[in-house]
């Protein structure tokens, strides 16, 4: 296929309002959306490959057969699927629809079968249809969708929950009652629903006053709103969204937090049940946490959901029952119980709570771990606790005992070490006592069992050594080692033994002299 290159844009519609080709992401410049662009404002009202950029060297190929496709390294990541079909020829209509036809005008393919994040004027959205949004920085998008008569917004989670339809918007104008709707289409200044029969049944009016020539669209954000834009007004906004509420969507706060809207504008806070784990569940994976590891946290009263008016209650039970119903259900994150109803509703994933009646009968339970801080329940003794306080307790007993080192260090005697010179001196003299151990004569002496008297120094014990010989020994107590001094001096004018401090073990020295006479 051979075209022309006009910034990106390669096939333009016949009145030059809208272009197809190429356009970059907003987040890198070197990557490429195949996209439909109105001309004057640049704004995309179609995408082919959202989840798969391609980079400058990358292919869109339109075959003999018929098949559109757009390749990536040779590896195709869009496509028509329209290969043999009869399909000759591609264009873009003045409305902004891309459509594959036959030679007759047949057409195989059309963009509006298929839309992306937007619809744009006279596009008929079905039932079997979905637009989708770009997703947010939490990586959720939002989903919009006929089905089941009505026209729903849902937040696009694992389950997808719904938070505004069409059918409960006060804003709309019915044209019929009964009748269910299968298909919707902006037209002029408003959003009109039709069932099968192509009966209008709602209008859903977009701007006021009414400009004959406005081109609206509905853009379906990130932020899961439904907004308006004028094309012909250079895409100006329109003063209404879908839903009207500021905190009528999942992501209008964080998870677990509580969105008030004062003054129209909306105000987050962690309701009370949750401020001491600060609104965070602590689980990521519920799945893999036993169920002793988790708790039901009351979340606090004056809470509401936005999905609670759309989705079926999982039971009808006890507050006890369905309490009983979330802890055997792994995924269960939260729920909500109508007091007056008895309904238990269930959800796997949390978006913003909003503020409801404080006379409400609904009351709300969140999962959280149980390692985590705070929340109600019974909790586990946190191990952090444990580890502090017997690090604290190691420490204090250890200051202690260093204390009563020191005490008893400075109640010892005082140092020898001027008296040792003095004892090395006596023992190298000819003719000084013999040595001898204190365990030596504690043994002789029988541990001091016989006191035989009491002399200045100190008691005086009966002992015998090994070789029978008996001995008297003297204990020396509550002296220092200058009366030591002075009792070794008096212990050179005679024979006998000593036992130093070197070799005593308690606050008292020792002598011996060998008793003689008859036994």
């Amino acid at each position: 296929m051979n075209w022309i290159d006009k910034n990106g844009v390669f096939l333009i519609s016949n009145n030059s309002e809208f272009g197809f080709g190429f356009a970059t992401t907003k987040n890198d410049v070197t990557l490429f959306l195949l996209v439909i662009i109105h001309m004057e404002t640049t704004t995309v009202i179609w995408a082919a490959n959202r989840a798969t950029p391609v980079s400058n060297s990358d292919q869109i190929v339109f075959d003999k057969n018929g098949n559109l496709s757009l390749q990536k390294g040779g590896t195709v990541v869009w496509t028509t699927n329209t290969a043999n079909k009869g399909v000759s020829a591609m264009s873009l209509q003045n409305s902004g629809n891309l459509v594959l036809q036959t030679d007759d005008g047949t057409v195989i393919w059309q963009s509006f079968d298929h839309p992306s994040d937007t619809l744009i004027l006279n596009q008929e959205f079905k039932e079997g249809m979905k637009l989708v949004s770009n997703p947010g920085d939490s990586k959720l998008s939002y989903i919009l969708e006929i089905k089941s008569g009505d026209m729903i917004l849902s937040a696009n989670y694992s389950i997808p929950q719904p938070y505004w339809s069409m059918g409960k918007d006060t804003r709309r104008n019915i044209n019929k009652n009964g009748g269910e709707v299968t298909m919707a289409s902006i037209a002029a200044n408003s959003w009109s629903f039709f069932d099968d029969s192509k009966n209008l049944l709602w209008q859903f009016k977009i701007s006021d006053p009414i400009d004959a020539n406005a081109t609206w669209i509905a853009v379906l954000g990130n932020d899961g709103f439904i907004s308006f834009l004028n094309l012909q007004n250079r895409g100006s906004s329109a003063a209404t969204k879908i839903p009207d509420d500021p905190c009528g969507t999942p992501e209008a706060c964080p998870p677990y937090f509580t969105c008030s809207a004062p003054s129209g504008n909306s105000k987050c806070q962690c309701p009370s049940g949750l401020s001491s784990v600060s609104c965070k569940s602590g689980i990521t994976s519920p799945c893999s946490q036993g169920q002793n590891s988790v708790d039901l946290v009351d979340a606090g009263t004056g809470l509401d959901y936005f999905a609670l008016a759309y989705v079926s209650p999982s039971s009808k039970t006890d507050l006890n029952g369905c309490k009983a119903s979330c802890r055997s259900n792994c995924s269960c994150m939260a729920l909500f119980y109508d007091n007056s109803s008895g309904n238990c509703f269930m959800f796997d994933q949390i978006g913003s709570f909003e503020n409801s009646d404080q006379n409400s009968d609904l009351v709300a339970f969140v999962k959280i771990s149980s390692n985590g801080a705070g929340g109600g329940g019974s909790k586990k003794f946190p191990y952090v606790v444990i580890i502090v306080l017997a690090t604290v307790l190691v420490i204090l007993g250890l200051l202690f005992v260093s204390y009563r080192y020191y005490r008893n260090k400075r109640k010892m005697p005082d140092s020898f070490d001027e008296t040792s010179e003095e004892d090395n001196f006596l023992e190298n003299l000819t003719g000084m006592p013999t040595r001898f151990t204190y365990n030596d004569l504690r043994v002789a002496t029988n541990n001091f069992i016989v006191k035989l008297g009491h002399g200045g120094f100190g008691s005086v014990y009966r002992g015998t050594l090994p070789d029978g010989t008996e001995l008297a020994v003297k204990k020396l107590e509550g002296i220092g080692s200058r009366v030591y001094s002075s009792f070794l001096k008096s212990m050179t004018s005679g024979e006998g033994t000593s036992s130093g401090p070197s070799d005593c073990n308690s606050d008292a020295y020792l002598s011996a002299v060998r008793l003689s006479g008859p036994r």
